[in-house]
């Protein structure tokens, strides 16, 4: 129980000092750095023809590594603190398109680790869902990502060969794949295999769905919050004092009328007393 308490005293300095962002936030970078890891693999045992598609992508990769530095830097509490006992400089070295150095994206994968161990896989998970539209966001970003590579990677390992294709190198095939999910389709440059076009068919039908969610997550951010309140009626603020007194007046104005109301009968009674015996 102390050790955790410790751990979550360290946890929260951290969060406190900027260091640490949103649990989605940290779980995508720290996904990002898994993929980016096993692209050092893949690029050392993987078909020679295919690593120019992993060379890309590692490039994509170290452009939001750097974003993600810059983003930590600017917004921590002690900008030296961060970079010097925070692991900033090995952030900023993890970050460089340098094959060497993409092995210190490892201390990216066990600050999640630390996260998840720290707060409790169970409340990060709350927290995860909790921010259901960053959360949201971060994954469709993330599944956009892998069907990017694996899916250029994919085709063309099954279009470079085929004779008449046109997809026969990297740049090729991460073009295809990435005007395919956004739906635009330009058409110069199509798979001409049944294998090819099948992985087309699954490329095209994931993006469909991919880009309509990013578009409607964006149209649910851009609509004003007032737009859906002014169509409610205002419900009117009730003061209870103010009832309360007027239900008091009322009362008297019904127990006044009740006695100015047996007062005229009592009169009306003696004055019919009177006619009654003058007639007899």
């Amino acid at each position: 129980m102390e050790k955790n308490s410790e751990d979550l005293q360290k946890y929260s300095k951290a969060n406190n000092s900027g260091e640490l962002k949103n649990t989605s936030y940290e779980l995508f970078i720290g996904a990002l750095s898994i993929l980016s890891i096993i692209n050092i693999a893949l690029l050392y045992f993987g078909d020679p023809e295919l690593t120019n598609v992993i060379l890309i992508m590692n490039g994509f990769f170290s452009f939001i590594f750097i974003a993600d530095f810059l983003f930590r830097l600017f917004t921590s509490s002690s900008k030296s603190n961060y970079f010097f006992h925070q692991m900033g400089w090995i952030d900023l070295l993890a970050s460089i398109p340098l094959p060497q150095l993409k092995i210190l994206r490892l201390f990216r994968v066990l600050r999640v680790y630390s996260l998840m161990k720290i707060y409790g896989g169970s409340r990060l998970l709350k927290e995860f869902i909790s921010n259901r539209g960053g959360s949201a966001l971060l994954v469709l970003i993330f599944i956009m990502i892998l069907i990017l590579e694996f899916g250029g990677l994919a085709m063309l390992y099954l279009e470079s060969n085929v004779p008449g294709a046109n997809i026969t190198d990297a740049s090729d095939a991460i073009w295809y794949v990435y005007v395919t999910i956004t739906t635009v389709g330009y058409g110069d440059q199509y798979p001409v295999s049944n294998t090819g076009r099948i992985l087309g068919i699954v490329i095209m039908t994931v993006g469909v769905g991919l880009f309509g969610t990013i578009t409607a997550f964006l149209a649910n951010i851009f609509i004003p919050p007032e737009a859906d309140e002014a169509s409610e009626p205002e419900t009117p603020a009730v003061d209870f004092a103010e009832l309360s007194a007027q239900v008091n007046e009322i009362k008297q104005l019904l127990q006044a009328y009740d006695q100015t109301n047996n007062h005229l009968m009592a009169k009306l009674e003696g004055i019919e007393t009177i006619l009654q015996k003058s007639n007899s």
